[in-house]
């Protein structure tokens, strides 16, 4: 039977960088707000029901942007419903993702060329760092577009940059004092 010495060979004691401890953290719980507006949003309920359970990728719904790092563009974006998308974004802590699911959100839609009311894409609102495809994308879409959030985050420094830029000014203090 194999320990956790065997495994490590120092007797259960594992060594790693601390970016990235707290990547797998951050990675392995994300907790989106899903703004749901029109038919993509039952793909993305789908996607949280047991069918697909997002839960078991640490993937938990909220229902404030306060306790969001993620949010969910679901649908059809229009003028109106541009100012409480930016107001719920900026709600959210920093850092903080979006997720355009669906044509609508993505660029219009098939209202993209006449719908004088429809915001061209979710993008000219809020930054947008992941894309799903379709109209309306299946549930394994959307799982598949938290896949690549989680790739596109695994390889970002953890901390906020302000906080990132305090603690390497820091660090080369301290090298120039020793």
């Amino acid at each position: 039977m194999d320990t956790m010495k065997d495994k490590t060979g120092q007797g259960g004691i594992i060594l790693a960088k601390l970016d990235d401890l707290l990547n797998w953290a951050r990675l392995s719980s994300l907790w989106p707000l899903s703004f749901g507006l029109a038919c993509c949003a039952i793909e993305m309920m789908g996607a949280h029901a047991s069918g697909y359970d997002l839960d078991r990728l640490g993937i938990i719904p909220r229902a404030s942007p306060r306790q969001a790092d993620v949010m969910i563009v679901a649908g059809t974006v229009t003028f109106k419903m541009a100012d409480r998308l930016r107001r719920l974004y900026d709600q959210m802590a920093e850092p903080r993702y979006v997720i355009s699911m669906g044509s609508c959100a993505n660029c219009g839609g098939p209202y993209w060329q006449h719908g004088y009311h429809v915001v061209k894409g979710v993008h000219r609102i809020v930054p947008v760092d992941v894309y799903v495809p379709g109209c309306p994308p299946r549930p394994e879409a959307l799982i598949g577009g938290f896949l690549k959030l989680q790739q596109k985050m695994r390889n970002e420094h953890p901390l906020p940059p302000l906080l990132a830029r305090a603690v390497a000014s820091i660090s080369s203090k301290e090298k120039k004092i020793t």
